[in-house]
C-alpha cells in the first residue's frame, strides 16, 4: 500500500495530509467489518444493483413473464432505451458493444429497437407508454450520426408520451458533445425534452484516461461539460476510484478539479474487476498480467473516504448512493423510481431490463439472438424471474436500504401485508449494533458507515443462493451473511 501514498513532507499541504490521515479511518472499519464477516476477505465487492443480482436470472420465457402481469393503476412507466455502440472499447467496461461508425449496423439495429417497443406496446395493450422518467444509456447513445439520432427521438417519442414525463436523462460520452455537430447533437436533444446529461468523463487525468482507453482527454472533456451547462441541462459527471495508475495525491487533484466546475451531481464508481454484467472487461487480464499497478483495497477505500470529504467540503452531499449534488432535487428520478420507489420499469435495447412490481427481465446480450427474435415478432428476452413471496420481501428490503432508506409502511404494501417490525429481526439488530443501521418507528435506514459500505450491507439480506462470494470467502464473525438468513 505504501508504494502509492505520496510522500507528504515537502509539496502537499496541510489540508492534503489531514485528508489522507482521516481516510486511514476508513480502512480500519474496513478490517473491522471483514473480521466481523460482512466484507469478504478480498476486501472486493459486488454491486448491488438488483435483487437478485444481474448475473443471476434463469431463462424465461415471454408467456411466463406476462402470465398475470397488468400494468399500474395509474398508467405511469419508467423507460429506459439501450444503444450498444462505442468508438472504442474502454478496458473496465463490462458490457458488450459494437465498435467503430458501423452505420449500416446502427440502422438495423434501430430498426430491430422500434419493432420491439411496438411488440412491447402490443404485449401490454397500449397504443403509448406514459413516461414517469427516461433514461437512454449504452454504450454510448449518442454515438450515432445527426441523422440517426433524430430518427432515434422521433420514433422513441411517438410510442413514449413524454409530457407526463419528470426528466429525460441521456448517459453521453464527451467527444459526442464537442464541436459543431456535438453542439447540434445537444440542441436536438433538447428539443425533444432530453433534460438531464450524465456524462462519463472518469477522469481528469490525461494519463489516467489514456490508461482507461478513452478516446477524449482532459481539455474535451472539460468542453463538453461547457457546452452542456451552456445549452440548459442538468449536468451529472461521473468518476471511476482504484483505477491503476491512481494515487491519493493524482485522485485529490481530480476531485479538486471536479467540485470546481458547477455541476448539479458528481458520482464516484469504484472500479470493479470481475464481471458483474455480460461482458468480462479486459481489466481484468490486465490485472491477471501485471501489467499496470493497481491500487490496493485500502487504497481504493481511502480514495473514495477522500473524495467524499472534498464534495462535502465543497456543498456537495450524498443525495442517492453514490451520487452527490448541492440540492435535494438533484438527482436521477429513473433510479430513484426504481431502487427507492419500487415502481414499474420496462427496458429496450440489447442487454435491456424491465422490473415489473413482482418480476425482472432481461433482454439477450447476443445482436444475432436480438434481431432475430425481433424478426420473428418476439420479445428478445432470454433470462428472468417471477419472484416468490419471500423473493419479493428481500427485493423490497435491499434496493431502497441501499440506495436511501426502507419506509415500514410502504415495504408492507409491496409485499402483502409484512411488517419489517417483525422479519429480519436478527439481521437488522446485528447490523445496529455495529453501527451500520438505524431504525425509528417510520424507516430503517444506513448509517454514514453503512452508507460508505452500502453494498455488503444490503447483501446481508439476501438469500444463501445469491449472496455474491462463496462461504469461505467470509470470515465466520457476528455478520457473516449466511447466518441467520431465514426472514
Amino acid at each position: 500500500m505504501q508504494t502509492l501514498i505520496p510522500d507528504l513532507t515537502d509539496r502537499q499541504s496541510i489540508d492534503r495530509q489531514a485528508l489522507i490521515k482521516k481516510s486511514l479511518q476508513r480502512v480500519q472499519d474496513l478490517h473491522h467489518l471483514q473480521k466481523a464477516g460482512l466484507i469478504c476477505k478480498s476486501g472486493d465487492f459486488f454491486p448491488s444493483v438488483h435483487y437478485p443480482p444481474i448475473t443471476m436470472y434463469d431463462s424465461i420465457s415471454e408467456e411466463e413473464l406476462f402470465a398475470d402481469y397488468t400494468t399500474p393503476a395509474d398508467g405511469l412507466l419508467d423507460v429506459y432505451a439501450h444503444i450498444p455502440f462505442c468508438e472504442k472499447k474502454c478496458v473496465f467496461c463490462h458490457y458488450p458493444v459494437k465498435l467503430g461508425e458501423q452505420s449500416a449496423e446502427k440502422d438495423l439495429y434501430l430498426d430491430a429497437l422500434e419493432k420491439e417497443m411496438d411488440l412491447y406496446l402490443r404485449r401490454l395493450g397500449l397504443e403509448r407508454i406514459k413516461a414517469r422518467s427516461i433514461l437512454v444509456g449504452g454504450g454510448t447513445p449518442t454515438f450515432l450520426s445527426l441523422g440517426q439520432l433524430r430518427r432515434f427521438l422521433e420514433f422513441f417519442v411517438t410510442r413514449v408520451d413524454v409530457s407526463t414525463c419528470t426528466q429525460f436523462n441521456y448517459d453521453v460520452d464527451p467527444i459526442t458533445l464537442i464541436g459543431l455537430e456535438g453542439e447540434e447533437r445537444l440542441r436536438m436533444m433538447r428539443d425533444y425534452g432530453v433534460d438531464r446529461l450524465t456524462i462519463g468523463v472518469q477522469s481528469l487525468d490525461d494519463e489516467i484516461l489514456k490508461m482507461m482507453n478513452r478516446h477524449h482527454d482532459t481539455e474535451e472533456a472539460l468542453l463538453s461539460i461547457e457546452n452542456a451547462q451552456k445549452f440548459g441541462y442538468q449536468v451529472d459527471i461521473e468518476f471511476i476510484f482504484g483505477y491503476p495508475g491512481q494515487t491519493l495525491d493524482n485522485w485529490i487533484d481530480v476531485m479538486e478539479e471536479a467540485v470546481s466546475l458547477g455541476v448539479e451531481e458528481i458520482q464516484l464508481y469504484r472500479l470493479k474487476v470481475e464481471a458483474y454484467g455480460d461482458y468480462q472487461a479486459t481489466i481484468k487480464a490486465v490485472r491477471e498480467r501485471g501489467l499496470q499497478a493497481f491500487p490496493s483495497v485500502e487504497e481504493s477505500i481511502m480514495m473514495k473516504q477522500i473524495a467524499i470529504d472534498i464534495l462535502k467540503a465543497n456543498g456537495y452531499l450524498e443525495n442517492l448512493r453514490r451520487v452527490y449534488s448541492k440540492e435535494r432535487k438533484y438527482y436521477s428520478h429513473y433510479a430513484d423510481n426504481q431502487c427507492c420507489g419500487l415502481l414499474d420499469q420496462v427496458g429496450f435495447g440489447l442487454t435491456a431490463f424491465s422490473s415489473l412490481r413482482d418480476r425482472f427481465v432481461l433482454n439477450t446480450q447476443f445482436f444475432e439472438d436480438y434481431y432475430q427474435k425481433i424478426s420473428q415478432g418476439k420479445l428478445p428476452l432470454n433470462r428472468g424471474k417471477v419472484r416468490s413471496h419471500e423473493e419479493q420481501m428481500r427485493w423490497a428490503i435491499v434496493l431502497p436500504l441501499k440506495n436511501r432508506c426502507v419506509w415500514k409502511q410502504y415495504y408492507s404494501e409491496v409485499t402483502g401485508g409484512v411488517s419489517l417490525d417483525e422479519v429480519f429481526r436478527l439481521k437488522i439488530e446485528a447490523l445496529k449494533s455495529f453501527g451500520l443501521l438505524v431504525e425509528d418507528e417510520e424507516k430503517i435506514q444506513l448509517t454514514q458507515l453503512g452508507a460508505f459500505f452500502a453494498d455488503e450491507v444490503a447483501q446481508q439480506f439476501h438469500h444463501p443462493d445469491y449472496i455474491p462470494y462463496a462461504r469461505d470467502d467470509y470470515e465466520q464473525g457476528p455478520l457473516y451473511p449466511y447466518n441467520n438468513c431465514q426472514p
